[in-house]
């Protein structure tokens, strides 16, 4: 029987996803959460869980970003993406970057068991009719979406809030007021950010986030961390 963490900001979804698992998979506790940070301290108040169920989409996740932060925070973690996108390069993307299985909303309740006993069994999944195409790709853009993530994954967990903030286009004095920091620090991060990342100003940060977004790029940084 398995410790199951729902991560979803749905809670109706939440609720039909959790209804659908117990009718055919065996959960000793299931935890529910609706946003990134949520999710964190939920793994960290419970060091057993076996299995995360991860929506891309939820507030503070900020597309893979947050797939990638949680693989270096709890790298032995099981992590099951449900997401409502069924396009084949968003679920390339979600393996490559660490995930255990992909498995869209679309999903019956037997293929969702099935996804959840094959990853306990320490195996990956994705819908059967997918799953050449993504196991067999590769290309340049792989390999450097690949090579940005190892660069994010050196990022510490206030860093990355910070980043996520800056995606979102937040002033400095906004991202220190809502972590409770001064804007000194804020930007001491975010010089930190430039140097992991290997860019030199705000405008360059969110474009390379954007590429581990599932949102289109667009431009809502200024050039300097100041």
């Amino acid at each position: 029987m398995a410790k199951l963490i729902v991560a979803d900001d749905h809670p109706l979804f939440r609720n039909a996803l959790i209804n659908a698992i117990s009718s055919t998979f065996a959960t000793k506790a299931t935890i529910e959460t609706d946003s990134f940070d949520s999710t964190c301290i939920a793994l960290e108040q419970h060091p057993d869980t076996d299995l995360l169920l991860l929506d891309l989409h939820m507030p503070g996740n900020c597309g893979f970003l947050g797939l990638i932060q949680l693989r270096k925070n709890f790298p032995s973690l099981p992590i099951v993406v449900i997401s409502a996108s069924e396009e084949l390069d968003v679920i390339r993307r979600v393996m490559a970057f660490g995930a255990s299985a992909y498995v869209p909303k679309s999903a019956n309740p037997a293929d969702i068991s099935t996804a959840l006993n094959s990853v306990m069994a320490g195996e990956l999944w994705v819908p059967a009719a997918l799953k050449k195409l993504v196991f067999e790709h590769n290309s340049n853009e792989a390999e450097d979406d690949l090579d940005l993530a190892a660069k994010v994954a050196q990022l510490t967990q206030q860093q990355y809030k910070v980043l996520y903030y800056l995606t979102e286009g937040w002033l400095n004095k906004q991202i220190a007021y809502d972590l409770h920091i001064s804007e000194a620090t804020v930007k001491a991060h975010i010089t930190a950010i430039f140097r992991k990342l290997g860019v030199t100003n705000r405008t360059q940060v969110v474009i390379q986030a954007q590429r581990l977004t599932l949102e289109p790029p667009v431009n809502k940084a200024m050039a300097s961390p100041h």
